[in-house]
């Protein structure tokens, strides 16, 4: 498959995952009764920040090898997949007693993912381009 062919994927699921797991986190909390502005703005930013560090990434990716702007663009894809997935489970799934503690793992679960895969990419995907 051809690095062009995961770009503009990526750049669509990038902005639906944020706005996504944004809305999911107020579908979850609002069922249960999470109500207090200051922990909705520290989850807001919590939720979010893999989609702004991913945003950075593609934003600065320009003089990456085409190996690691691959790598980039799949690593988006899977995160933005799979953000969504677990959060629509807790949002629309059985009532539970405590769903903050995915909401919580999923972030740096998935900035592990992307520290991970985009240096390892790097140094297996040769020198930069131009």
């Amino acid at each position: 498959m051809r690095m062009e062919a995961l770009r503009t994927p990526a750049l669509i699921a990038l902005p639906i995952g944020a706005v996504g797991a944004f809305g999911l986190m107020l579908s979850a909390g609002h069922r249960n009764g999470t109500r207090m502005l200051f922990l909705l703005v520290l989850f807001t930013g919590w939720v979010l920040s893999p989609f702004v560090a991913l945003a950075w990434a593609h934003a600065v990716s320009k003089r990456w090898s085409p190996p690691t702007r691959a790598a980039l663009y799949l690593v988006t894809l899977i995160i933005t997949v799979a953000s969504l997935l677990i959060y629509a489970a807790v949002a629309f799934g059985p009532p539970r007693g405590k769903i903050a503690p995915l909401f919580v793992i999923v972030p740096p679960a998935s900035l592990l993912l992307l520290a991970i895969v985009v240096p390892t990419a790097t140094r297996l995907g040769g020198p930069k381009a131009g």
